[in-house]
């Protein structure tokens, strides 16, 4: 059953901060992060002007894959706390107007869940159909594996009943048979029992993956698109405001079908996948013109859904959707060592590292990021510059505990180091010459224009509610887009060059009349009666313009002594 659903659409202007657990911060000094050290860290987030904080996985888990193997859907895993301290967490993000979203990873679970234990021990289980099995493995296609410098195949054998079991991910990761009614409630029961903890939705991981045709049984695998529009009307039901964050790296065409086309009634936001890469492409040959094609391109979605934007996230930074040509390109810019890149197809580094720590260049990636028509999404470390530990084993390499401070450990934790299983970066990205301590004291560091960057974008809705329009400026290396709303305009403009130059707009539907007053630097620029206007855009340059009325002191202002 379809729904229309109205409901408080906070998430349209929302700023989100992706966050793990266990290497944000330690508050029991025993080496790993808990909900009581993110607890003691939560006011960072508050100072930024985050609103929204996913958590990523915190369920009881044998980590083997970060935590996304997951044995207890219900439960906090103990290394991270209690269901107490995660209420507590809950009940101060609420105290500072910060909602909170998780992940939704029900794709798979361990093979050490009570659940596949019991389905393996029988073909009669009661659990058995809650996962997928076949007498032989069915063909794989390679290009399906997603891991594959781990393994190779699709399927597992198990022994003790004879059959294999299919796994998407890697093969202690049994994928759940979603297309059974039995997981579809248990998933649905899975959801409210978060959301009655306080919630504000999940984000949903690898949604192509959740219900597909995996064996040639012949059996009708239900609508996946009415699977999410069942998910988010039971979500509705229990919240109206919210959310599904979807996890949809396909072209265009395909991923728009996961809002639920015109109706919006399936995820309400998506990651764009699309434009992030073309980001990249555009970033390596400082040319705008791969970034202005996509959000040409891009559809608009349903009027109640939007795009999530992001530059960079804790998986790999994948290159998939580029040609093999413009992927090499990015690899040659920002990642030409072997030991950067992953599967063939990602980048393991952050942005700071890519960028060669140029802090203008770094700059003005985050003011695209914050400009760009949608949602945007920081990873942890972002506002501060972190680098990554290339040591470290595959996407983990990014995945390396908060730089608090100079101090030891980076003031992510008091434990002796040797109890601190992640090691950070070393050399100029270590915590000694990247941490919150300085940069909070520091009114030009990264962290301090990543907090401006956050109060402009709040205060300006168009970017988030507005229609966008992608600008001609002449300048190959310049990308200028304007969005308007409610009879209000605002313009950025960002040179994706080294070079200082020219930048000419036309902008329809102004004149003289109106001026452009500049957000992030002090000063306005004349627009002439064609609505042409013209100025210059420095080395890596970023402006940020709302069009008004010239400020004018009234005539009887003057000083009457």
């Amino acid at each position: 059953m379809r729904l229309s659903m109205t409901s408080d659409l906070w998430w349209k202007n929302a700023v989100v901060y992706c966050l793990d657990i266990e290497t944000f911060a330690d508050g029991n000094g025993d080496g790993i992060g808990d909900f009581r050290g993110a607890i003691q860290r939560i006011d960072h987030l508050d100072r930024m002007g985050v609103t929204c904080i996913w958590l990523m996985p915190f369920f009881p888990t044998p980590d083997k894959d970060d935590g996304y193997d997951i044995t207890d859907f219900y439960n906090v895993d103990p290394r991270l706390g209690t269901l107490g301290d995660f209420v507590e967490f809950m009940r101060v993000a609420r105290d500072r107007g910060i909602r909170v979203i998780a992940d939704l990873v029900v794709n798979h679970t361990s093979d050490q869940h009570p659940w596949f234990k019991e389905a393996r021990s029988s073909r009669d289980s009661r659990y058995r159909d809650w996962y997928i099995w076949s007498d032989k493995p069915e063909p794989d296609d390679p290009k399906g594996v997603v891991f594959p410098d781990k393994e190779d195949s699709l399927w597992e054998y198990d022994e003790k009943t004879e059959q294999y079991y299919y796994h998407r991910f890697y093969r202690f990761q049994p994928d759940l048979n979603t297309a059974n009614p039995e997981v579809q409630d248990e998933i649905s029961r899975i959801l409210g029992f978060w959301m009655e903890l306080g919630l504000s939705g999940f984000r949903v991981d690898a949604v192509p993956f959740l219900i597909e045709q995996v064996t040639d049984s012949g059996d009708d695998l239900p609508d996946p698109h009415e699977f999410f529009a069942c998910l988010r009307a039971f979500l509705s039901r229990r919240d109206g405001s919210a959310i599904l964050l979807g996890e949809v790296n396909l072209p265009y065409p395909d991923l728009v079908k996961y809002f639920g086309n015109d109706l919006g009634d399936e995820l309400t936001m998506c990651f764009d996948f699309i434009s992030m890469q073309r980001t990249y492409l555009s970033l390596a040959r400082e040319d705008a013109r791969p970034l202005a094609a996509a959000l040409r391109e891009r559809p608009n979605p349903p009027r109640d859904s939007q795009w999530a934007t992001f530059m960079r996230n804790h998986d790999e930074l994948t290159l998939d959707k580029l040609s093999d040509s413009e992927r090499e390109e990015v690899f040659a810019a920002f990642g030409p060592d072997k030991d950067m890149q992953v599967f063939g197809r990602g980048l393991r580094r952050r942005l700071p590292t890519m960028l060669g720590g140029d802090l203008e260049r770094i700059k003005m990636v985050y003011s695209l990021l914050f400009s760009l028509p949608g949602t945007p999404v920081l990873f942890y470390g972002e506002e501060i510059g972190m680098g990554e530990n290339l040591e470290i084993e595959g996407r983990l390499a990014v995945r390396t505990p908060m730089q608090w401070t100079p101090h030891r450990n980076g003031g992510f934790s008091d434990a002796d180091p040797s109890k601190v299983s992640i090691p950070m970066p070393k050399g100029d990205f270590g915590p000694e010459k990247v941490n919150v301590s300085a940069q909070e004291r520091d009114p030009d560091s990264l962290l301090a224009w990543i907090t401006r960057l956050i109060r402009h974008y709040r205060d300006c809705p168009e970017f988030a509610w507005g229609k966008y329009t992608v600008l001609d400026t002449g300048v190959d290396a310049v990308f200028a887009h304007r969005a308007d709303c409610d009879g209000e305009t605002v313009v950025a403009v960002h040179n994706l060059g080294d070079a200082e130059t020219e930048v000419e707009l036309t902008l329809e539907g102004f004149d003289s009349s109106k001026v452009l007053t500049d957000l992030l630097v002090d000063g306005r620029i004349e627009i002439d009666d064609s609505g042409r206007v013209g100025f210059p855009m420095g080395r890596y340059g970023c402006r940020w313009f709302r069009a008004s009325a010239p400020e004018t002191a009234p005539a009887d202002s003057a000083d009457p002594s």
